[in-house]
């Protein structure tokens, strides 16, 4: 686990714990954003430690606290809880499989007039596991993704996860998009759309909540992960 560490002006990545799903081992990061006004978004946060809670804090007032889609929703509350002004924002799907949570809406286009000239976003709908909204950060040219791409370190897992994992194409050389994403990939006219879109932004830099970051030929990794959706 780490405090932040700058990737970009006015960006910041936290790693957080490893967090255990059905027995796989992932690791975790959030991507802090500060916008034109001042204030912060957190994107995708992981466990609210204090030491961190600090950090954030030391950056200006919070004013969103985003779920990128329903599968990220394990720290939402507990960042709410330290910044009650901020507005927590969900993914489709998330509200009705935590109502539980006090969310404050629904993350969609249109993105938030606070986010002009530093965060931009598309929804890539069409997938049966999750809806994932996935953004650009201007200013570094840096494109966030959450669950789309991974690349699980090879020991993450071992025994028969571990192949489980090598067959799903979480882990090698370069990041990809799982194989269950692929094949929950109902709609893949509406996925090839919200790939364009995100082809079209100039990216520079890749970050994913489960993998290294990606800084040398971005454009050219994130491409390469949804060559199978025929985007080309």
């Amino acid at each position: 686990m780490t405090g932040l560490l700058p990737f970009g002006p006015s960006l910041w990545l936290a790693d957080g714990a490893t967090a255990t799903v059905a027995g796989f081992r992932y690791p975790t990061r959030m991507v802090v954003i500060r916008l034109a006004s001042g204030g912060s978004v957190l994107w995708s946060p992981v466990a609210a430690r204090d030491a961190l809670v600090a950090e954030v804090a030391a950056l200006g007032p919070v004013e969103e606290i985003v779920a990128p889609n329903h599968l990220h929703h394990l720290w939402i509350s507990d960042w709410a809880g330290r910044f009650p002004e901020a507005r927590a924002l969900a993914a489709p799907g998330l509200a009705a499989k935590r109502p539980d949570l006090a969310l404050d809406g629904l993350l969609s286009a249109p993105w938030p007039d606070s986010w002009a000239g530093t965060l931009d976003a598309v929804t890539v709908p069409g997938n049966r596991i999750t809806t994932e909204i996935v953004a650009f950060h201007a200013p570094s040219g840096t494109v966030l993704f959450t669950d789309l791409i991974q690349q699980l370190p090879p020991e993450a897992n071992t025994g028969w996860r571990g192949a489980v994992a090598r067959l799903d194409r979480m882990t090698g050389p370069r990041p990809q998009v799982p194989l269950k994403f692929r094949l929950a990939q109902t709609d893949r006219r509406a996925g090839r759309a919200a790939v364009r879109r995100i082809l079209d932004w100039p990216i520079r830099q890749a970050v994913f909540a489960h993998g290294p970051p990606v800084t040398a030929d971005a454009h050219g990794v994130v491409a390469e992960a949804f060559d199978w959706l025929g985007v080309a």
